[in-house]
């Protein structure tokens, strides 16, 4: 979400960039925001040039700048609301995606949550897919601007009779009259992202107080958290939404499970969980079977679970791939048939793609510090067959395992 600092000062409600949006909601700037739904950038310049002929210069600028960030944002929101709802270039960056910020509500939802504090609420994507699971919500950002943008969205997308946005300090908000707290620090300052949780804002250690107050809460993490920050009393999820890593939630209070671990893949739902720590999966030559774990399984270190539901091995212990002798079929992974194991050595590979005419080759790599690109560069392919190449270890030693997806 677009978020400042919970203790820092709130710019002006008055400045540039609050004029700017305040003239996007006039007639004549929505006007234009229609007018743009479909424009291309590449034609940024002549239309700019034409608009401004009729328009005041200021109102065109902010217009296609909202044209642009609603345009990146149609892949997380979808174009239906992406192209109602108002965006501020780090609240496309750091939204959630639509499809995880509803599968959070429904776990709220399906425990009978009616109202929740949405603290940290960014341009509000999470407050709108609560009030779409019928809860209540107290949407709070400190910053003037992110509230404002909150607010029209609310009132864009017609929830604004579920959706209340309040321009305050969230360490600063009552949350006692609400059914469940939701707090999504920011997680990107002046030079990037951050990385240690203390320096979230605010800071870890605050949110999960303000969770463990609350009859029930979650608290949105980075994927990459440390697992040695994760506390006893929380139940941990690592979501993925279409094989890739979106998020980390923490969740606490009555009807979750505390000291779990979950990895939940969407869009198909599938959940993976078991007390933490796993202990260590067995590790051993590599089968006629390799299967890449699912990145939230990976996460949530419940690859061990994997290794004992295939009876298999881990090639390397420090590598997440699994290997077995039988076929295995899972949600939670992608499956091959391995042909070919070779130690690491490009003029050995070359040969055998050429031998079996692969003209399509797919690189994956975990252990090693080849780039896809520059091998497939490399390889100088040619013919009509396809293969998978793995860069990693076995082992220990460099290894290349040459297969082909299972169906």
């Amino acid at each position: 979400m677009d978020r400042v600092n919970a203790t820092t000062p709130a710019a002006p409600s008055d400045d540039p960039a609050g004029a700017a949006f305040a003239a996007l909601r006039t007639p004549e700037g929505e006007q234009l925001l229609a007018e743009l739904r479909d424009h291309d950038p590449a034609d940024e310049l002549a239309t700019a040039t034409r608009l401004r002929r009729t328009h005041p210069a200021e109102l065109v600028s902010a217009a296609l700048g909202q044209a642009r960030l609603r345009q990146r944002a149609v892949a997380k929101f979808g174009a239906e609301d992406a192209y109602r709802m108002y965006f501020t270039p780090n609240g496309v960056e750091q939204a959630t995606r639509t499809s995880v910020a509803t599968h959070r509500a429904a776990r709220f939802a399906g425990l009978g949550v009616r109202s929740v504090a949405d603290l940290c609420c960014g341009i509000g994507g999470d407050a709108v897919a609560l009030a779409r699971a019928g809860i209540s919500v107290l949407a709070v950002d400190r910053d003037p601007l992110t509230a404002e943008v909150a607010r029209a969205n609310a009132g864009a997308l017609g929830l604004g009779g579920l959706i209340e946005v309040r321009c305050a300090d969230v360490t600063e908000i009552d949350t006692s009259p609400y059914d469940a707290v939701f707090v999504d620090p920011a997680r990107r300052g002046g030079r990037g992202r951050i990385f240690d949780p203390e320096a979230y804002s605010p800071p870890l250690s605050w949110a999960t107080a303000a969770a463990l107050k609350a009859p029930r809460a979650a608290l949105k993490i980075a994927p990459g958290v440390p697992h040695e920050a994760i506390g006893p009393e929380a139940e941990a999820e690592w979501i993925s939404d279409g094989g890739d890593v979106k998020e980390a939630v923490l969740w606490y209070g009555e009807g979750f499970a505390p000291g779990v671990f979950r990895a939940t893949l969407l869009p198909s739902g599938a959940v993976l969980a078991a007390p933490a720590p796993l202990p260590a999966p067995p590790v051993g030559p590599v089968g006629r079977y390799l299967y890449e774990p699912d990145g939230a399984v990976i996460r949530a270190h419940l690859v061990a679970g994997i290794v004992e539901r295939c009876g298999g091995r881990l090639v390397d212990e420090t590598i997440a791939y699994v290997t077995s002798d039988a076929r295995y079929s899972s949600p939670y992974t992608s499956g091959y048939e391995i042909t070919d194991q070779l130690p690491f050595n490009m003029k050995k590979l070359k040969a055998l793609l050429r031998e079996r005419q692969v003209g399509v080759l797919t690189v994956k790599k975990r252990g090693s510090a080849v780039e896809p690109e520059e091998l497939r560069r490399r390889m100088k392919l040619s013919g009509p067959n396809a293969a998978t190449v793995f860069l990693t270890r076995v082992a220990g030693a460099p290894t290349m395992l040459i297969g082909h997806p299972l169906s």
